[in-house]
């Protein structure tokens, strides 16, 4: 899919719509301190294999994007909705 990479949008600081540049969104890491995370970490360290059972070559076929949207007058950044699931994401020059 092509999005192009300016886009006149709402934004809603502006509380009009203004034109907006498109980025995709990188994952993060995982936090280390929440306590889930903590426990993977002990179970992890020391003998034996993946504390969980891990499946292989079982990977969803598509990834989520997030489209960050970036006002070009207020300089903020929003996001519409929660992300969606798309094979290949192309942004481009209009």
């Amino acid at each position: 899919m092509k999005i192009p990479k300016k886009q006149m949008r709402y934004c809603p600081y502006c509380k009009k719509h203004t034109l907006h540049t498109v980025e995709i969104a990188k994952k993060k890491p995982r936090r280390k301190t929440t306590k889930s995370q903590r426990s993977f970490e002990r179970k992890y360290k020391g003998y034996g294999s993946f504390p969980k059972p891990n499946p292989k070559g079982r990977e969803k076929p598509t990834r989520k994007v997030d489209l960050r949207y970036k006002c070009t007058v207020c300089g903020k950044y929003h996001t519409v909705g929660e992300g969606f699931r798309i094979k290949k994401v192309e942004l481009v020059k209009v």
